[in-house]
């Protein structure tokens, strides 16, 4: 039989496939349990906002044309509320095609690219599938260290990947932290500043890179409508750069990429400020709600800036991932992230959040 995976370039040969959230209706199938609390995937625990319902329901008889491939509406709508131009955006297929994109764009088997330990995984997979060399700096207290990763820049760097908040760690970086850090890096060097957990934020210090997108054009700014804005199973997301970066995406981005009721709905609910106001005071309250339990068990956890939280066990989170699903709670191993002792919990809504906590008391006293 064919060795299909010889086949196979390089670079693809040593990935390992990503591995998402377990849904509900898998457990259901697997363990026979109902009534499942899934705080596994960061997702928004109010369900999809009514707006972006009457937009998809509006868009439904018009299934047989093609979407609107250059997404003009939502490129002015979103323009027009971040004031930048409409010429430096790219909208994807969720923030996750951007950053193929750019690396497919800039990285070569010639190259490298500098990440964190502990960051987000779709970094290293984009940077090892092209070939491309990537190179690890250590993390400060599971953050960003800025000053490793630029020490890692050399002549043959092309991207520096940065993710504020920091998924699945929750940490983040002040935007004094993030000019510095742009001041040391050659302009020819892209950085991507990957905002998927922004609107979340209320930390001291924080601002978007968005407001230092003039003063660097090698400066790429990530988002998503698949967090606070509660669109995740429609997959969309956009980037903000220089307009010759967008210009050089958008060569490479597949024609028709995000389909009309993603762009229906993403339109919709950047006017739909009250879901966004809600899921952020459910965030908050939530957040409160659990470290106020986990701190009552002694749990250590990393002060989070976005709608998870990272929890150290202690001992091989592995058993009790496991055990927790048998409580009919999904939780998120993170072990890939070099984290084996830690379990990331996204924020749900007030009795998702005391389903999980009183779930942890059982599996801990176990």
């Amino acid at each position: 039989m064919t060795d299909f995976v010889s086949l196979a370039v390089p670079g693809v040969r040593g990935l390992s496939p990503y591995q998402p959230g377990k849904p509900i209706e898998e457990l259901e199938r697997e363990l026979g349990i109902s009534d499942i609390v899934k705080l596994a995937s960061n997702e928004n625990p109010l369900g999809t906002p009514a707006s972006a319902l009457a937009a998809i329901q509006q868009a439904l008889p018009k299934l047989a044309l093609y979407p609107d491939g250059s997404a003009y509406a939502l490129k002015q709508k979103l323009a027009a509320k971040l004031s930048v131009s409409a010429s430096q955006l790219t909208i994807g297929n969720g923030s996750n095609e951007i950053l193929d994109l750019v690396a497919r764009v800039f990285l070569s088997p010639d190259c490298n690219a500098v990440v964190s330990r502990h960051a987000f995984i779709v970094y290293p997979i984009a940077v090892r599938a092209l070939g491309a060399a990537l190179r690890i700096a250590e993390a400060r207290d599971y953050g960003h260290d800025l000053d490793a990763m630029a020490a890692l820049v050399d002549a043959n760097t092309r991207i520096v990947f940065i993710a504020n908040p920091n998924n699945p760690t929750g940490n983040w970086l002040s935007i004094a932290a993030i000019e510095n850090f742009l001041q040391a890096i050659p302009a020819d060097v892209i950085v991507v500043l990957d905002e998927a957990y922004h609107e979340y934020v209320d930390k001291p210090g924080y601002a978007s890179g968005l407001t230092l997108l003039d003063r660097y054009p090698n400066l790429v700014v990530t988002r998503t409508f698949s967090k606070a804005y509660g669109l995740a199973g429609l997959r969309v997301g956009y980037s903000v750069s220089h307009t010759d970066v967008a210009g050089l995406l958008n060569r490479l981005r597949e024609p028709f990429n995000v389909n009309s009721l993603a762009l229906a709905a993403a339109e919709a609910v950047l006017d739909d400020d009250d879901y966004l106001q809600r899921s952020l005071a459910v965030n908050r309250a939530g957040m409160q709600q659990l470290e106020a339990g986990l701190r009552s068990m002694s749990l250590s956890f990393i002060e989070s800036a976005g709608n998870f939280i990272a929890v150290d066990f202690a001992r091989d989170a592995a058993p009790l991932y496991q055990a927790f699903l048998q409580e009919g709670v999904i939780v998120r191993p993170v072990g890939v992230y070099e984290m084996p002792t830690w379990l990331r919990i996204s924020v749900g809504l007030p009795e998702e959040n005391e389903r999980f906590l009183v779930a942890c008391r059982k599996v801990l006293a176990a």
